[in-house]
């Protein structure tokens, strides 16, 4: 493989085609040399990667000499064009297209501006570049400043710094029925933070429960503490205590926050489960 045109095939597609889609769009080149309309299509293809320069790749695939992987993707007719992106398949075409249509193929599959902006900030995070990763997502937005896509990028980077208040506003950018889980797990994250400037500590919030086991106030203010300790199984104890006890909106409040913490836990998917089951019961 060299070059932005180059041949493939079966033993070197994984490396060639798949890997290589995730530095640059791939376009696969399925042909053979008996086929009239392939002669037309590969050079026009040839001169696009040239100059391009880059932005995509040309995997060039004769159908005779591999037809394995010919079959694995479903080739019946050539010339055909696949894409590949980040590894997947994304779009293809069947047939010698002109340049025009070419050029209108190949604008489909290379990412914006905005996503080559994303891509980078993406990139400086895995790096540890938080300042380049910051002014990258910003630049996104600069270029579609009603982007929630970009505005959760930049507030979920926002939030691992700590830096809560410039967060929240683009988190509640985000309407009721576009938000997804990750936008959940950031509205819960800003509220737990709110709330921590107003709790007393861990230790005094402890002695007002032992003091008073009955006092459910007390208990959700120290599964409040315990959530911004990162004691998420702690906090699910207190709440539970709380919808075991309470009754009428002080249970449903308590239910509510076991809910907001399954959100934050959701990469523990065992904890979320037995503490789902245990609020069910508790429920009925």
């Amino acid at each position: 493989m060299t070059g932005n045109s180059y041949e493939t095939g079966t033993a070197t597609f994984e490396q060639d085609v798949v890997e290589a889609s995730r530095r640059a769009p791939v376009l696969v080149d399925f042909w053979a040399p008996w086929c009239g309309p392939c002669r037309a299509l590969t050079p026009i293809l040839e001169k696009l990667a040239e100059e391009y320069q880059g932005k995509f790749l040309l995997a060039k695939i004769n159908t005779d000499e591999n037809p394995e992987i010919a079959t694995q993707f479903g080739v019946r007719g050539i010339p055909n064009v696949k894409a590949f992106v980040d590894g997947n398949l994304v779009d293809e075409f069947v047939g010698a297209l002109p340049e025009s249509g070419v050029r209108q193929f190949i604008a489909r599959i290379l990412p914006s501006p905005i996503d080559q902006l994303r891509s980078e900030a993406r990139k400086a995070v895995a790096a540890g570049d938080f300042e380049a990763a910051e002014t990258n997502f910003r630049k996104a937005l600069e270029l579609d400043p009603g982007s929630t896509e970009s505005g959760i990028d930049l507030a979920e980077l926002l939030v691992a710094r700590q830096a809560f208040d410039d967060a929240e506003p683009f988190v509640e950018a985000v309407p009721e029925e576009l938000r997804d889980e990750r936008t959940q797990q950031l509205a819960a994250k800003i509220a737990f933070w709110k709330k921590e400037k107003d709790l007393p500590d861990l230790a005094a919030l402890r002695a007002r429960v032992a003091a008073d086991p009955k006092a459910l106030a007390a208990r959700r203010d120290l599964a409040d503490r315990l959530v911004i300790e990162r004691d998420l199984r702690g906090a699910l104890d207190e709440l539970l205590e709380v919808v075991h006890h309470a009754e009428g909106a002080e249970r449903e409040a308590a239910r509510e926050a076991m809910v907001r913490i399954f959100t934050l836990a959701a990469d523990q998917p065992d904890l979320v489960a037995d503490y789902r089951r245990q609020l069910a019961r508790a429920l009925h």
